[in-house]
């Protein structure tokens, strides 16, 4: 009766009273399990999917027993809602409470997304070697999150490796390595997989010339970039959707198109979209176009008006352009409206185990060292010519302040804290939630050559590969 009602601590307290139990006493509980996990997992991958996580940790924490679907809603849950340490948290928890619980590809592709959300790649590896393991590498959705996994983490060598020895590939696996591409800016190796990918007969879907587009983009590719964005309309009967003009506008943006970049935003058929106007915006700063600036900027705020990115980069176009006295106009208008500006966040992995860091972080347990290591990189950047870029700081608060701001942002903690507890040499891979500002960006091209360590640094838009005092990007991003 209580098994059937759904109260197995009931039941389990008669059970465990009773002083003889026949195979009707056992069939009642196991059933009565089945049914209580059956309805456990249904809730749980309920609240996960609507990223409700603390109602399915109330649901998780009451089951007597779990399944391996049961843990897959937590894991995939925690991904969702970007959590990725917590997933992989999880996944560890599995595997020593699990009793029993083997994992599924299920399980991996979970776990392979939460390592590339944190860019944490010895994790990623040691998954890798259990899929192998398990047998799970042959399939081709297992396959497709090795290569996104790899290529978020920022090996390409390892996601070219996984890609070109899968034994079938789909149009997702082709468009994760050509993704995996653009993200780093290796436009080239992106235009010879696609004719690869025509030869081989797969035919590129809308989301195969997102990811070529993006490709042109970042590598300055524009003619090639024009003739994609053609053939995908008039060839391959793509019509355009906010993302491939998106990727047009960054595309003539980046060239200095600037024009040409608002003239593609006006033709849009769809609705404007926020990422369209960040796209010109950044590039109306990098090319100093203070009017069109100002004219974009009023367009995303318009569209949406509690997202703090217009009016951050709006104060960073007026100093480019010499207009600095400007930017003291452009905070007061934020908090007026009370937009609120997301914390930056920046995680580093380091002996297989991920650490985060917030913007002015206080509570890492190395943090007397870290401060410690970044006075020192200040003096030695100093002596190299680094002059902070102060006027990104919207604090109305001195000079000497906002350079002691900008040297605590959550990506130069996390760099000092790699360099403290990794071997001379090694490279540092970081992921940021935020685009990464001006200072850091150039902070970090001090510091790669200063200290000789190559720097990954994967933001919102792509990745920066830092080697002596170069970014891949070439300074645009």
């Amino acid at each position: 009766m209580y098994a059937k009602c759904g109260s197995m601590e009931d039941a389990h307290r008669v059970f465990n009273k009773m002083p003889s139990r026949d195979v009707v006493t056992w069939n009642a509980m196991i059933l009565g399990h089945g049914k209580y996990v059956f309805v456990g997992n249904s809730l749980v991958d309920m609240y996960a999917k609507c990223g409700s996580m603390e109602d399915a940790w109330r649901v998780f924490n009451k089951m007597p027993s779990r399944n391996v679907v049961t843990w897959n809603a937590m894991i995939l849950g925690h991904v969702k809602c970007r959590q990725g340490q917590k997933s992989l948290e999880l996944f560890r928890q599995m595997q020593q409470e699990g009793e029993g619980v083997q994992p599924d590809p299920v399980t991996f592709v979970g776990v392979l997304n939460a390592c590339a959300s944190v860019v944490a790649l010895e994790e990623g590896r040691c998954t890798h070697e259990q899929i192998i393991q398990s047998g799970w590498d042959s399939a081709i959705f297992v396959g497709n999150s090795l290569v996104d996994m790899y290529a978020k983490c920022g090996s390409m060598e390892d996601a070219k490796r996984v890609f070109n020895e899968m034994p079938l590939r789909d149009v997702v696996s082709w468009n994760t390595i050509l993704g995996g591409f653009a993200m780093h800016g290796h436009g080239k190796e992106a235009l010879t997989y696609f004719e690869q990918m025509c030869e081989e007969g797969v035919q590129p879907d809308d989301i195969t010339f997102v990811c070529l587009l993006s490709a042109c983009s970042h590598a300055g590719l524009v003619h090639e970039g024009m003739c994609f964005y053609a053939s995908m309309k008039e060839v391959y009967m793509i019509s355009p959707t906010v993302e491939h003009y998106t990727c047009m506008v960054d595309l003539l943006g980046r060239a200095g198109h600037l024009e040409e970049a608002e003239n593609m935003i006006k033709s849009m058929p769809c609705k404007l979209h926020f990422a369209t106007c960040m796209a010109l915006l950044g590039a109306c700063r990098i090319h100093g176009n203070v009017k069109m600036g100002e004219r974009v900027a009023k367009q995303f705020i318009e569209l949406d008006s509690e997202n703090a990115a217009g009016y951050v980069l709006l104060a960073n176009i007026y100093p480019a352009s010499g207009n600095k006295h400007l930017c003291e106009d452009v905070e007061p208008q934020r908090k007026e409206r009370d937009v609120k500006r997301q914390p930056g966040r920046t995680w580093i992995e380091v002996d297989s185990k991920v650490h985060t860091f917030v913007v002015d972080d206080q509570d890492h347990p190395q943090m007397v060292e870290i401060h410690a290591e970044l006075k020192r990189l200040s003096g030695l950047m100093h002596d190299a010519g680094y002059v902070p870029h102060t006027t990104i700081v919207l604090h109305d608060v001195e000079e000497e302040e906002k350079a002691f701001h900008l040297c605590h942002h959550s990506e130069k903690l996390a760099i000092a804290f790699g360099l403290l507890n990794t071997a001379p040499g090694t490279p540092l891979r970081i992921r940021k939630n935020l685009r990464v500002c001006e200072d850091c960006h150039t902070s970090t091209k001090f510091i790669s050559k200063i200290i000789g360590r190559t720097i990954m640094v994967r933001d919102v838009n792509c990745f920066h590969h830092f080697k002596d005092g170069v970014c891949s990007c070439m300074d645009y991003w």
